[in-house]
């Protein structure tokens, strides 16, 4: 895991080797083992690095590295199938100077090119420079694990960073996106799904997930997707048996590739079904002698009704394993919040990021550099309860005596009643039909949902259609929560929280095989009987604790925020925040419900800023 950065131009231009050494002096949280530097003959072209040394750990292995006299790479991630790529490399007669995985990934591209992007099995960002073309290709993992921000000005330059404040220090200025700030004042969202590339800054973009771009020597860019989700379900449909086997034998795989690392691997562990079978799988694969010896990293809460400890150890002492434990309270709500905004530039929607800030400290602490994780399993397998709503919308269409039988199941479990009123009805034969309603009235009048928004800046956005969307199915609602809004706000969240403090964090849910596999299976694999997650319980039933698989409420790192936001120096920051806020024309009558957003906007656009103008005055 590491920083990179770089600068080119197309006008006759040179890079300053002044400034890149700015832009990677900034990042060098994400890359404390050391940084390079790179440029072209011709000066126009510069690529810098920040490494944090994870695979071969010998200065060979540093970055920018040059391959075969003709490639030049910056490379933030990892590549986990590089073993497997490199013996694949070697027959087509490819040699190697390093073990490292970015070499890999060099060689690969120059027998492939973009072609090579498919055959990967990793999380990346990363920059190529072809000396013999004099083009840039720049691609992003699938699901946007890793991050690539930059600004481009055709046929003059680009200018990229794998954070923000990189691209500041490489004297981009600060302008706020009023648009994204609308979103996130209006709707409470961080991303914009109608243009996945915007970012709360005027003209700096994010290269998105699944995509790669390529400049040529007159700084022309082509920006092309090279992956998909499946849309369609299996022909043949696996028996459920068969299905669990495949899914656990696939987590299985990416668990172990996962692993592959020259530093200590540790895992952080919620208690809920996600991490703890990550962690048991870490068990099942270590050798006899070392099982035990695993380190897990957890974040407890003194309110019992957020903390989830107990089920932590009905795991940790089942498998005998080190548990490291943090109790995230107000004082670190309060004492770490302006670090946590400086590392997360853009305004968070929650305050759950701060429970994942204090494990990543806790791991660094411990000296476990590499963390496995249980994220994306909710947005793939259907974790959360309001994926219910599509999935019944499906069954209520095509198949209404299985709808019956899924909704009486639903309420044995959750002893409640599931309703299927008129704007149930509505939505199942007609997804969207609320959200047009609701576009037509915005239209005429300013709806009570933005009634907290000064009306000059309501009326001034409001024809920005709703970040929001309902579908009729559950496939459809899970690809759009995997790859369109939803799991990529969280992996942001957690890029930022982990190098802050130099830590990698590794997903095995989010290996594309798998992910495939889950999507061509019937959503009845995935909701059944009243259960989210049906198959990846069925998969891992009798390995792990029954209290701990066949859970039915879910927690996921939930801070107690009402009682935080109780704290005298927490509400006085607020009123400050909202103070302004209605200075600046933003807000008119504040909602109580957003106390955090307004704190969160009112940092993004005061003190955030300030930091970052400070910055570039030096």
């Amino acid at each position: 895991m590491c920083g990179i950065a770089g600068i080119a131009y197309f006008d006759g231009r040179k890079a300053n080797p002044a400034v890149l050494k700015r832009m990677t002096d900034i990042l060098a949280h994400r890359g404390p083992d050391g940084d390079g530097h790179w440029f072209s003959e011709e000066g126009n072209i510069a690529l810098g690095h920040r490494r944090l040394a994870i695979i071969d750990l010998s200065q060979a292995a540093r970055q920018p590295m040059e391959y075969s006299g003709r490639y030049v790479i910056t490379l933030n991630g990892e590549i986990y199938n590089y073993i497997e790529l490199r013996e694949n490399l070697k027959k087509k007669g490819y040699q190697f100077n390093t073990q490292s995985d970015t070499e890999v990934l060099l060689a690969l591209f120059q027998a492939y090119g973009e072609e090579c992007l498919p055959m990967i099995d990793g999380m990346f960002a990363f920059c190529i420079f072809d000396k013999k073309e004099k083009k840039l290709f720049a691609a992003r993992d699938r699901f946007g694990e890793k991050p690539f921000y930059y600004q481009y000005f055709p046929g003059h330059s680009f200018v990229f960073a794998s954070e923000v404040k990189g691209l500041f220090a490489g004297g981009v200025p600060f302008q706020e996106n009023m648009d994204m700030m609308f979103y996130y004042l209006a709707y409470q969202v961080v991303e914009n799904p109608f243009d996945k590339k915007q970012t709360f800054f005027q003209d700096i973009f994010t290269l998105e997930a699944a995509h790669y771009l390529i400049l040529d020597q007159n700084g022309k860019m082509t920006c092309t997707r090279y992956w998909e989700l499946p849309s369609r379900v299996f022909e043949k449909v696996p028996f459920p048996g068969e299905a669990a086997e495949e899914v656990r034998s696939l987590i299985h795989l990416s668990v172990q590739r996962r692993l592959r690392s020259d530093v200590p691997v540790g895992s952080s562990l919620s208690g809920g079904l996600d991490s703890s079978t990550v962690v048991w799988c870490i068990n099942d694969l270590m050798p006899e002698e070392d099982k035990g010896l695993q380190n897990t990293f957890t974040a407890r809460f003194d309110d019992p009704f957020k903390d989830e400890g107990k089920y932590v150890q009905y795991l940790t002492s089942n498998l005998k394993l080190n548990s490291y434990q943090t109790w995230v309270t107000g004082y670190n709500f309060t004492d770490d919040l302006d670090k946590i905004f400086w590392h997360q530039e853009e305004p968070i929607g929650g305050v759950s990021p701060l429970a994942q800030w204090e494990v990543m400290k806790l791991a660094s602490r411990h000296g476990v550099t590499v963390l496995l994780d249980g994220q994306g399993a909710d947005e793939v397998f259907a974790g959360y309860m309001h994926y219910f709503y599509p999935f019944f919308r499906e069954l209520y269409l095509n198949n209404h005596r299985k709808f019956i039988r899924e909704r009486k199941g639903y309420e044995k479990l959750h002893n409640t009643r599931f309703r299927t009123g008129p704007s149930f009805i509505m939505e199942a034969l007609r997804p969207g039909f609320l959200r047009e309603i609701g576009e037509q009235r915005r239209k005429l009048v300013i709806p009570s949902y933005l009634s907290d928004l000064n009306a000059d800046f309501a009326n001034r956005f409001k024809h920005l259609p709703p970040p929001f969307k309902s579908f009729r199915n559950l496939n459809d609602t899970l690809s759009y929560s995997t790859s369109v809004y939803g799991l990529g706000k969280l992996l942001k969240l957690a890029d930022r929280n982990s190098m802050a403090f130099s830590r990698e964090v590794r997903l095995p849910f989010l290996f594309h095989t798998l992910v495939e596999y889950i999507f061509q299976l019937p959503s009845t694999y995935k909701i059944c009987e009243g259960w989210t997650k049906w198959i990846l319980r069925k998969a891992f039933e009798g390995s792990l604790p029954d209290e701990i698989t066949w859970r039915k409420d879910k927690l996921g790192y939930e801070p107690p925020v009402d009682k935080w936001l109780q704290i005298p120096w927490v509400k006085e920051k607020i009123d400050e925040s909202i103070f302004e806020l209605q200075r600046e024309k933003l807000i008119s009558k504040p909602l109580p419900a957003k106390k955090w957003l307004y704190w969160n906007a009112h940092n993004f656009l005061y003190e955030f800023k300030n930091q970052i103008n400070q910055l570039n005055d030096r």
